[in-house]
């Protein structure tokens, strides 16, 4: 039996078996929120370093519906933000807690706590990935079309943290990725990815077009400015969703912006997944704790 992974802050730690598993068992716990007990009696340490909406209130409501208890870290209410290390902190919080999720900006503090901590990390986002989106995203896909395996998602905007999970999670389940980005915001080359500066070449066959917000909670006013001139032509609209293959859905991980990255008429219009998606984090996050809580 393969081994289950220490943490995830990547999704390359997950095998494609235990990839397809997970999500056959969040379509499983969708269909019957209530049905686990799984975390009963155990506590989820959940440190947020970054504003969130959807990460929040998936985690929280999903853990409680696992049983257990989802405690809620915010920066400026521990000792992180009187200098305490992260180390420090992984070894009080492994001692408390079942599991630590940390939603924060560098990458190689996630690696950090992971390192010093004795019980699962999970990354609920970092600037260079958030793979519990991608199993969201990999969720509603299935659930769109059946399956997985051959089906073709174009990636059209920033090339940015949620473009690397898909690749890396995507090609892992057997879907096509396509990055359609301007070079100075392309994502570095993924095994298995198309990237291209061409959104028309993305979308051509994909069974789904992706987009995300173009304007970073950091990015200072000159940057915005300059990522929604080079973007503009990436923006998901009718006309874009059009070319793509017959039946195709629009994906976004929101929040959005309408009238920047998506259209109104696409962002509510009859063939996007996107509030399903939203939801779905919920249910491919239940899955993921019941994987890794030993």
């Amino acid at each position: 039996m393969t081994e289950r992974p220490q943490d995830f802050l990547t999704g390359e730690e997950l095998t494609p078996a235990q990839l397809a598993r997970l999500l056959d068992r969040a379509a499983e716990l969708k269909a019957a929120p209530l049905s686990s007990d799984a975390l009963h009696r155990r506590t989820v340490a959940l440190i947020f370093q970054r504003h969130s909406t959807r990460t929040r209130v998936s985690f929280e409501a999903g853990i409680v519906e696992l049983g257990g208890h989802p405690m809620l870290l915010r920066t400026e209410d521990t000792q992180l933000a009187r200098g305490e290390s992260i180390r420090d902190t992984a070894i009080v919080l492994s001692r408390n807690a079942a599991a630590i999720g940390i939603r924060t900006g560098p990458d190689e503090l996630a690696a950090e706590l992971a390192e010093h901590a004795t019980v699962p990390v999970i990354n609920m986002l970092t600037a260079g990935h958030h793979p519990c989106q991608a199993l969201a995203d990999l969720l509603t896909l299935k659930q769109a079309f059946g399956h997985l395996d051959g089906l073709k998602v174009a990636y059209v905007g920033d090339g940015n943290n949620v473009a690397r999970s898909l690749a890396i999670l995507g090609a892992m389940a057997g879907v096509q990725i396509a990055v359609a980005a301007p070079d100075e915001y392309q994502l570095e080359p993924v095994a298995g990815a198309l990237l291209t500066a061409d959104p028309r070449e993305a979308v051509a066959g994909a069974n789904a077009v992706y987009t995300d917000v173009w304007v970073s909670m950091n990015d200072a006013p000159d940057e915005a400015q300059a990522r929604r001139h080079a973007l503009a032509p990436y923006r998901l609209d009718d006309e874009l969703l059009a070319a793509a293959a017959p039946g195709a859905i629009a994906l976004h991980c929101l929040p959005a912006h309408p009238g920047e990255e998506i259209t109104a008429s696409v962002l509510y219009g009859e063939r996007q997944r996107i509030w399903d998606q939203a939801e779905n984090r919920r249910h491919a996050q239940k899955a993921l704790l019941e994987l890794l809580i030993r």
